[in-house]
């Protein structure tokens, strides 16, 4: 018999592409989203590539009455949780909006779960716990260390919140700290859609591309790298949607237990590097400048993901530049579709 899972904030970036492997996997679908950072037409989206409606409640995580009510109406087997704000830099900003959305919402998802007695949960974390570390590639055995960001203090708090419902409470929790995804569907139909001014690289590059910014900043050129700029793990968002259905089969075959996974190539890529990659891939030549550090930032990370592979049976198969492409044919089908939509008669 088919389980339903509830997929909270799918209609955003990883959380959409996560819907569409679990649908193409056999899995029944609810979505729950505010719409805080996507739009309702994703579920449309969705649709045209699975052809499988996509059930959807618009609603907060932090009101338990909504989520009492969806858990009434649904018969849910399980959870990924992804709806939380997740912008490093915001998080500096504006830390409380931080704490009551990613701390709140877990919490009040947890509790509504555990009345209505569904226990398996697959938690969508950071590799922001692991700090500023000098370590990679970083094994899940690496210690987590003080966060510098509201963000990532946000991830810790929740990843231990989830391994106590784990320990105390019965729950089956996964916990996946991924990298930095990127890229889009093959079928163009969903990628990245940054509400306002994106926060991540690889939205700026290809908005910079396509005419729609006037430049690209790249924050600091002074790391202790091999050309100045940070270093991060990129992965295909495709490969990502695909290990939480991954990590979902494996957590509905466990007994009370919490288990963490990293999810990353296990490659790091400079900005500089990306911002390359993408000009090959593209042949568009991307005007850039340097600018100052920008607070929050790690220096480099990228993954060890050994545990995955092994356990999960996931292998990313994606590379960087599949990665510049997908997202550079996202943004151009996106840019077509705001044309066409710009010359319709009003």
């Amino acid at each position: 018999m088919k389980k339903t899972i509830l997929v909270t904030g799918g209609l955003g970036y990883i959380g959409s592409h996560t819907v569409v492997e679990l649908q193409e996997s056999n899995y029944d679908v609810v979505v729950i989203d505010n719409l805080s950072n996507s739009i309702s037409e994703v579920a449309e989206k969705i649709t045209s590539i699975t052809q499988i409606p996509v059930k959807l409640y618009i609603g907060d995580i932090t009101d338990e009455s909504s989520l009492k009510t969806l858990f009434e109406q649904e018969t849910i087997g399980g959870v990924i949780h992804f709806a939380a704000h997740k912008a490093v830099g915001e998080s500096v900003q504006k830390p409380f909006k931080y704490y009551r959305n990613n701390i709140d919402g877990m919490i009040t998802l947890q509790k509504v779960m555990h009345q209505h007695h569904v226990k398996t949960i697959v938690f969508s974390s950071s590799c922001t716990v692991y700090g500023d570390t000098k370590h990679s590639p970083i094994a899940e055995t690496h210690p987590v260390t003080e966060a510098i960001s509201p963000y990532g203090t946000t991830k810790l708090v929740c990843e231990q919140i989830l391994k106590e419902l784990c320990r105390y409470s019965g729950f089956k929790g996964i916990i996946l700290r991924y990298f930095n995804p990127v890229g889009a569907h093959p079928s163009t139909c969903i990628g990245e859609l940054p509400l306002g001014v994106p926060d991540n690289l690889v939205p700026y590059i290809t908005q910079t591309a396509a005419g729609i910014r006037e430049k690209l900043t790249v924050f600091g050129n002074d790391y202790n790298t091999a050309d100045g700029t940070n270093i991060r793990d990129y992965i295909h968002v495709v490969d990502l949607a695909r290990a939480h259905v991954k990590a979902l089969d494996y957590a509905l075959s466990m007994n009370q237990d919490c288990e963490i996974f990293n999810l990353g190539t296990g490659t790091g890529h400079s900005v500089l590097e990306v911002i390359q990659a993408f000009e090959q891939t593209s042949g568009i030549s991307l005007p850039y400048v340097i600018g100052a550090r920008r607070t929050g930032d790690v220096e480099q990370i990228w993954a060890d993901a050994t545990k995955a592979v092994q356990i999960l049976n996931w292998t990313p198969q994606y590379n960087l530049h599949d990665m510049m492409d997908s997202a550079w044919k996202w943004q151009v089908a996106l840019s077509q579709n705001n044309q066409k939509r710009a010359s319709k008669p009003a």
